[in-house]
């Protein structure tokens, strides 16, 4: 190939750059811990038909359910709430390894779980099944800081075992999951632990 035609040739592909894409941060990979292939997120995922938009539409349904701290505009065309799915379900998927390192998910989870209508022994199975128990006790850690009996934060305390240590560093500071009103004109105000608006 004559030079001019190898110089109009490099020139026609120039302008094309190829990049690698960056892959998402997991919280698994944040926690320095690998994530684990969930059933739970596999079954929600279909059941609800959000499909690979998962983790925005268990956002969206935490927040419809109670977790108002963290309402936003929602993209209309997610899926509606499916009831069949529980609040365990809901508050556990959004703690899960290979949701994205997104802080207000597990805050969104944190005041979502919270509720009296989660069951703490099922929330416990579920949490052992799903391997989110080092998350869930550092909720529960912080919890303790603010309100020492709130089930089922207490409940966690006493029966999640963690399964392995993880950077807590990389988890929502305790006050990210209370309002600290702090000096009032009343006096002082104790923090107060976010619980679902029902």
């Amino acid at each position: 190939m004559p030079l001019r035609q190898k110089a109009a040739v490099y020139d026609i592909l120039l302008p094309m750059e190829l990049k690698e894409q960056v892959p998402a941060i997991t919280l698994a990979h944040k926690l320095g811990d690998t994530a684990h292939v969930s059933g739970l997120a596999i079954r929600l995922a279909r059941l609800s038909g959000a499909r690979d938009r998962l983790p925005e539409w268990l956002l969206k349904i935490a927040v419809e359910r109670g977790a108002k701290h963290y309402q936003r505009e929602f993209d209309p065309s997610l899926p509606p709430d499916n009831p069949a799915i529980s609040d365990e379900e809901i508050g556990v998927a959004l703690c899960l390894g290979q949701m994205p390192d997104e802080p207000w998910l597990i805050r969104a989870a944190a005041q979502l779980l919270s509720s009296h209508r989660v069951e703490p022994e099922r929330l416990v199975r579920l949490a052992e099944m799903e391997r989110v128990e080092p998350v869930l006790l550092h909720i529960a850690a912080a919890c303790e800081r603010v309100s020492e009996a709130l089930e089922p934060w207490a409940t966690l305390r006493r029966r999640l075992h963690p399964r392995r240590t993880v950077r807590t560093d990389a988890l929502p500071h305790w006050t990210r999951f209370a309002i600290l009103p702090g000096l009032t004109r009343d006096g002082y105000a104790p923090p107060q632990w976010l619980t679902p608006r029902e």
